[in-house]
């Protein structure tokens, strides 16, 4: 079927042809037919000369099978979590059978036991503090915190730490009345999980593996998370206090189930863009690359800060502008959250265990470990990266990096400014710079990012991370 149209006096000819047929309707689809006769225009290829023969590292060996991970030790936790009733941070610390002492009680006991098997690698933390804000009544509350600390054996790195943390809070519907049973077997005795067998997998690994991991691990259980996020506002006010540098934080809050047909299904993993016209804040950059070392049939990339209206304990690392991540499970059942236990018309509410998928939380689990073991196997990131070569036909990338023995040197990562992830441009084995010959500045974005002799790679670094302001500004 052929159709003229006219238009300004000018005719314009398009082909409009059958697209789909059923129950006798037919639907067509509108092409021009300008376009159909060229097909696609292609883009100038960049380099016209072709891309550099590059030197690929393989990835660190003795990656974290996922039938190391102990489901069994995990459903313990959690059951033993469960069973203090509420761990509501309002509630009681002093009752070892209810409240969130309870709580606190069973994860110290399980970091110990952990300690114990690693030879005294992994040691253990209670950070107590009082914390005010609207969920207190504006009133100082106790609370409390719990880290396992596998400390870094690089000198240069130890003060490098990578986190890990679920929050063992609990509440009901009313998250202001600490007498109501709040199981918190999902949100978040499962984070707490995940991050204690984390802990496991690592300090075993630090005991049994002939490389010892260059920085600092933290494994944290904390508490205030219900109350406005005041256990995280504490733990990055305490590692800072330890004199440490956050290299990432990965927040695992709402791991444990699974429930959609078809399962297992990938975890959701949340980052914010800051402010930035490129969406590489350092936040994005761990994102991506917890997907690189995972894959993608592990994690889906969600380029938000958190779901809507929601918000969990990353948010404060993010806010002060360090990398930080949220791990969470692909589709929420909001019966199974913030919910007093109870049954209405039929339906069931509350947080329990029986709604949980242990094998969905060992992926999670072992997805967790061998991106927190990567990435403190790796050397530190570059500094200062910046980008030239503005009206000049090639680009032009620099960096600033400390000595580093362990490192095998740099790989320049490239996009289109459409995509979502990187690639690997170039490898450059020694030196602080790189020239990108026929490539514009302006068609693609860039990074730098360090690689280590055992093949770890940093968090890459965006050149000129900001907005692009016009000439004179």
């Amino acid at each position: 079927m052929i159709r003229l149209r006219s238009k300004l006096g000018r005719f314009t000819i398009s082909i409009i042809a059958p697209l789909l047929s059923f129950s006798g309707i037919i639907v067509f689809l509108s092409t021009p037919l300008a376009a159909q006769s060229r097909g696609v225009e292609e883009d100038p290829v960049e380099p016209l000369q072709g891309r550099p023969n590059l030197r690929m590292l393989s990835r660190p060996a003795g990656a974290v099978q996922r039938d190391a991970v102990d489901e069994k030790a995990m459903r313990e936790l959690i059951g033993r979590l469960v069973a203090c009733g509420t761990r509501n941070s309002l509630s009681s610390w002093a009752d070892p059978k209810r409240g969130a002492g309870c709580g606190r009680d069973q994860i110290v006991a399980r970091i110990n036991e952990i300690a114990n098997a690693s030879g005294g690698k992994l040691q253990g933390v209670v950070d107590k503090f009082a914390a005010t804000g609207p969920r207190t009544s504006d009133k100082p509350a106790h609370m409390e915190n719990v880290y396992g600390i596998l400390p870094g054996a690089d000198p240069a790195m130890s003060k490098t730490v990578f986190i890990i943390s679920g929050h063992f809070d609990s509440r009901a519907s009313d998250v202001m009345d600490p007498s109501l049973d709040a199981p918190g077997a999902d949100d978040d005795a499962s984070g707490v999980a995940v991050s204690m067998e984390c802990a496991r997998l690592l300090s075993k690994k630090a005991a049994d593996a002939g490389e010892p991991f260059r920085a600092t691990l933290l494994f944290a259980a904390i508490s205030g998370e219900e109350q406005g996020l005041l256990g995280s506002e504490r733990m990055l006010d305490w590692v800072k206090e330890q004199g440490y540098t956050v290299g990432g934080m990965l927040d695992n809050d709402i791991v444990g189930s699974d429930a959609a047909t078809s399962e297992p299904h990938r975890a959701r993993l949340f980052s914010g863009s800051g402010d930035q016209d490129d969406n590489d804040s350092s936040s994005r950059e761990l994102a991506r690359t917890i997907e690189e070392i995972d894959g993608r049939q592990a994690v889906r990339l969600v380029f938000n800060i958190d779901r809507l209206g929601r918000g969990g304990d990353h948010y404060i690392f993010y806010k002060a502008g360090l990398p930080a991540v949220r791990f969470t499970e692909p589709l929420e059942d909001y019966r199974h959250q913030h919910q007093t236990p109870r049954t209405e018309n039929d339906i069931e509410y509350g947080d329990q265990m029986k709604y949980l998928n242990f094998r969905f939380m060992g992926n999670v689990a072992r997805n967790n470990a061998e991106a927190l073991r990567q990435l403190a196997l790796a050397p530190a990131p570059p500094t200062e990266v910046k980008l030239s070569g503005g009206v000049t036909p090639d680009a032009k990338l620099a960096w600033s990096s400390m000595e580093d023995p362990g490192r095998a040197g740099f790989e320049i990562l490239w996009r289109e400014t459409t995509e979502s992830r990187w690639a690997v441009y170039d490898f450059v084995a020694s030196g602080q710079e790189s020239v990108l010959k026929g490539v514009s500045t302006d068609n693609h974005f860039f990074a730098v990012r360090a690689v280590g002799r055992n093949g770890a790679r940093s968090i890459a670094v965006p050149t000129n991370t900001g907005r692009r302001l016009p000439p004179g500004k």
